[in-house]
């Protein structure tokens, strides 16, 4: 276990403070303190935010268009559940095999640095001291730092694939992020046509669907901004704002394309 406390590291850099820097790096008296990741809440953050973006984006785009192109609410309806199916089951699925993918392509490398440092371990030290003087480490020092490092030969193995490959590692699960795609898909991608099935049950809605449909898209768009936060740590109204803006975008361009062709339904 480490002595860091991560949290308030973090805390410490954001406001530039030394002594506070130092402080997260000592435990309290007589306690080893466990040092927290962001790891494991941020593990899906990546499908989470991905699906739920897609997700509102795909279904108000169906909104809007049918708007534009002044169609009937049961249209929006139609088009917007069915993309949300569709299209929530296309993305899970890309999600899982590419995710599968990946993690196959990093078993198939790591079997191969373990064989390498197994079978040719000199070969793998050089190309390891090699990596190290490139940056800028004296050849001493490089050279002592590799002895270190192999005396360990899983930390050996782990240093190879960053150092000389560049992958991380990672232990997440193909099926639990095509799952996560999935579900912010269906959530934050039905919250924009929300509005219409309400006006089913709530007839004075009518007549302020679309205008609804655009309020819930927007508080959607700026909380799954918010949201990224929660492991980048930066400001939660500027990222929520960026990703109103970014969506805000495509979201109109599927308004104007409707409007312009709505001629033709």
């Amino acid at each position: 276990m480490l002595t860091r406390r991560l949290d308030e590291a973090k805390e410490a850099w954001k406001r530039r403070d030394p002594e506070a820097a130092r402080r997260a790096h000592l435990p309290p008296a007589g306690i080893q303190a466990e040092e927290k990741h962001t790891t494991g809440k941020g593990k899906y953050l990546k499908s989470i935010i991905y699906g739920g973006l897609d997700g509102t984006i795909t279904t108000f785009a169906a909104a809007a268009g049918v708007a534009g192109a002044a169609l009937s609410p049961g249209v929006v309806l139609i088009v917007g559940l069915a993309n949300l199916l569709a299209d929530g089951l296309s993305m899970s699925i890309g999600d899982f095999l590419s995710s599968k993918s990946e993690a196959e392509y990093e078993a198939a490398e790591r079997e191969r640095e373990a064989w390498e440092v197994e079978n040719y371990p000199e070969g793998e030290k050089v190309e390891l001291e090699e990596i190290y003087v490139a940056r800028g480490m004296p050849k001493e020092d490089a050279h002592a730092a590799v002895e270190i490092i192999a005396r360990d030969k899983k930390a050996w193995v782990d240093t190879m694939m960053v150092e000389e490959l560049g992958i991380m590692p990672t232990n997440e699960s193909p099926i639990a992020d095509a799952i996560a795609t999935f579900i912010s898909f269906a959530l934050f991608g039905f919250l924009p046509i929300a509005a219409y099935v309400f006006a089913l049950f709530i007839p004075a809605l009518d007549a302020i669907r679309f205008p609804l449909a655009c309020v819930l898209t927007g508080a959607t768009l700026f909380s799954l901004g918010a949201l990224k936060t929660t492991i980048t740590g930066k400001n939660w109204f500027k990222s929520g704002l960026e990703m109103l803006l970014v969506g805000g975008v495509a979201a109109s361009a599927a308004y104007v394309v409707g409007l312009l062709l709505g001629g033709l339904a």
